[in-house]
């Protein structure tokens, strides 16, 4: 299975992603967390050093097809190559970023992501989790178009939902199947109704809430990941029930 993650810079898409990906593998799945921004940061959320990443996905990975790019080699060996182990056993991806000023666009590298996420789909009993950069240009660029799930992490104030009903207008011309709204950050119960009489209003599926924590802060002023600096808080149990719905109903089955 594979499930993307995107919203408006600063809704809480890096935190979702990390610490879903690790409850995931806690629960026995072979999980691989890809960092899909060009300024990237998913191993600090996720609980990797900036020393101990592996090479960014480079495009020359890439193989051009009829049927779009897809990887040049299997995808277990690019995995071996281009990931580093992060807590709990998963392994994380980077996408490739800037090296100089003035050099283009990044279209390689959104392809190289693209096809790594194709060729993902065929790794039996692998979830993958996108962490997508704050831009739609990942639905521009069909970065995202493998994926079977697009949550759209949604803040309770409306800059926030009007990206989220942006991108999920551009998503529903692609092949995800599935495109589904999380409120995070809800404070009180009116923000997490605030958000729903949004989803109701534009036919918007709205997945499950995520509360307000100061634990969350608190753990990035530390450089820690959540899951580390607060184990038990209410956003780490959210968050597991809510991914142990996506997967109650895929494939993916816990390793022996």
């Amino acid at each position: 299975m594979r499930i993307a993650v995107a919203g408006k810079g600063g809704a809480g898409k890096t935190t979702i992603c990390a610490t879903a990906a690790r409850l995931m593998a806690r629960s026995g799945r072979r999980v691989v967390a890809i960092d899909g921004d060009t300024n990237p940061n998913l191993h600090a959320a996720i609980g990797v050093d900036a020393a101990d990443v592996a090479p960014f996905l480079s495009p020359s990975l890439v193989s051009r097809r009829f049927d779009g790019p897809r990887l040049a080699a299997p995808v277990d060996e690019v995995l071996d190559q281009h990931s580093a182990p992060a807590p709990d056993g998963v392994r994380l991806v980077r996408m490739g970023m800037p090296q100089h000023a003035d050099e283009g666009c990044m279209c390689s590298a959104h392809a190289t992501v693209s096809a790594f996420l194709a060729d993902l789909g065929a790794a039996s009993g692998t979830v993958a989790l996108l962490d997508l950069e704050a831009s739609p240009e990942h639905l521009s660029r069909g970065t995202a178009r493998h994926s079977d799930v697009l949550l759209l992490v949604a803040e309770p104030y409306y800059r926030s939902l009007e990206a989220v009903r942006l991108q999920a207008s551009l998503a529903a011309e692609t092949s995800i199947s599935r495109v589904a709204v999380v409120a995070n950050k809800c404070r009180q119960p009116s923000d997490f109704d605030a958000i729903e009489e949004y989803c109701d209003r534009h036919g918007l599926e709205l997945a499950g809430s995520v509360p307000w924590s100061e634990a969350v802060l608190d753990a990035d002023a530390e450089s820690r990941p959540l899951l580390d600096h607060t184990p038990g808080d209410a956003v780490v149990a959210k968050l597991d029930e809510l991914f142990g719905a996506l997967l109650a109903g895929s494939q993916v089955e816990v390793k022996a």
